[in-house]
């Protein structure tokens, strides 16, 4: 498995959630990990990303209560969120890129369902 996305569940309004992203080393190693997310009858839509020297960028909705960051020790990437609202609630996938190939890769993704 290449990326195994982990940490989704149901959280109530307000709550926090973290996600974890365990990559293989040759796509953790490559320039950007990203945490994406799709909505029913949405399309997929970026949350946010990380470069390998730790630059960060976020979608305007998640500023503020969203931080991702890395482990470089765990090969892993994290999505903390908080002060959820229901508009979160999505299929939350990890992408990053093979380093050598720039082939991308996604997670299995993980459910976050946020109640009213």
């Amino acid at each position: 498995v290449q990326l195994q996305a982990s940490g989704g569940g149901l959280v109530q309004a307000g709550g926090s959630l973290r996600l974890s992203c365990a990559a293989a080393r040759v796509i953790f190693s490559g320039n950007a990990m990203g945490w994406y997310r799709q909505a029913p009858g949405k399309q997929r839509e970026l949350v946010a990303t990380i470069t390998r020297s730790g630059n960060t960028n976020y979608a305007d909705s998640v500023k503020g209560r969203f931080t991702i960051s890395r482990d470089n020790a765990k090969n892993t990437v994290y999505l903390q969120m908080n002060s959820l609202k229901p508009e979160d609630t999505a299929v939350y996938y990890c992408n990053g890129n093979d380093r050598f190939t720039n082939r991308a890769y996604w997670g299995q993704g993980t459910q976050v369902t946020v109640s009213s």
